[in-house]
């Protein structure tokens, strides 16, 4: 009798386990422009290797803070695929700009193919217009504890991933290079190298745009509290040589100024980085361009390239800037 109810007892453990593991299923959809297949996969909090059975889907990721699952669309590389392929892999989290959502890299750029090639693993979750903050005033929207610390801690934990803070990079567009740089200064335990494509680098200078307000309250009423969550005020934060930087912006961005400040309290501080200014505006064509230099400059640092700083400013004024509005990725 004792050993039945020992081996009853050992049974019901198995079977909790069981349920503890991530389950996924699938749905497929088709993107606009490039009639990708995407599946949706709905991935448990606890950690149980994903099997992918296509290069590129969503992985719904639910965030304990936040309280609900936020969509995360990851290109895995093709070999990442292959039966009984055991190699572990570095990661890039690349965020989308305010108005787009977890789908807009996928469908604006082939990452499927960029995966492939750099051998790493691309993750693009949905910032819902957050500015990758964790507000203050709307509980809802956490998301400097959702992608450094619940994001991360699931991709590693569920993926075959080199989690280490050295294969660990992350940049994004407008919204998402001023919240890659906020994340990765605030958190140079987690990321070893960042970037920015046409960051709002510094918040403090459109008061009355993108719904900012939502999230950290009205300016004039929280100014300390918008310079407090401003990217340029936290260099201070970082030491020479503890990430690798890159930075770029177009002469046509009306994010021009605000990166050049950014770049002169970068030096003045003596935080070696990579910077550049190149023809452009704000627009896709532009960080399309930027893209693949910034996954370039990712993998010399995931191999251990030396990476010497750099910048490249053109001598002539740059020309008229079109106005930022919210309809503005």
């Amino acid at each position: 009798m004792n050993d039945f109810i020992t081996w009853k007892y050992y049974l019901s453990i198995l079977v909790a386990l069981a349920f503890t593991c991530c389950s996924s299923a699938s749905e497929t959809t088709n993107s606009d422009k490039q009639n990708d297949t995407i599946a949706d996969t709905v991935t448990a909090a606890l950690p149980s290797l994903v099997t992918p059975q296509q290069p590129q889907f969503v992985d719904t990721v639910y965030s304990a803070k936040m309280k609900r699952g936020i969509a995360c669309t990851v290109t895995v590389p093709q070999s990442y695929l292959t039966t009984g392929d055991t190699t572990k892999f570095p990661v890039v989290y690349l965020l989308h700009g305010y108005g787009d959502t977890n789908k807009s890299w996928p469908e604006k750029y082939d990452l499927k193919t960029a995966a492939t090639k750099y051998g790493i693993i691309i993750v693009c979750p949905d910032g819902q217009n957050s500015w990758y903050l964790d507000s203050p005033i709307d509980p809802t929207m956490q998301f400097e504890t959702f992608i450094a610390q619940e994001l991360v801690s699931h991709i590693d934990s569920c993926y075959r991933t080199r989690a280490n803070l050295t294969s660990r990079a992350i940049t994004g567009l407008s919204m998402g290079g001023h919240g890659a740089l906020y994340l990765a200064f605030r958190h140079p335990e987690v990321f070893g190298s960042c970037g920015s494509m046409s960051g709002g680098v510094d918040i403090t200078k459109f008061p009355d745009r993108w719904l900012i307000h939502k999230r950290l309250g009205r300016y004039n009423q929280s100014q300390k509290v918008w310079a407090q969550h401003s990217v340029i005020n936290h260099v201070d934060r970082i030491k020479p040589g503890q990430l690798n930087i890159i930075v770029d912006d177009g002469r046509q961005d009306f994010f021009y100024e605000v990166n050049m400040a950014l770049h002169k309290k970068l030096n003045a501080k003596g935080i070696d980085h990579t910077f550049a200014i190149r023809p452009g505006a704000h627009t896709w064509t532009y960080w399309r361009e930027s893209l693949p230099i910034h996954l370039n400059f990712f993998h010399k640092a995931f191999t251990g390239t030396p990476i010497p700083p750099t910048t490249s400013i053109p001598t002539d004024t740059p020309k008229s800037k079109s106005a930022p509005n919210d309809t503005i990725k």
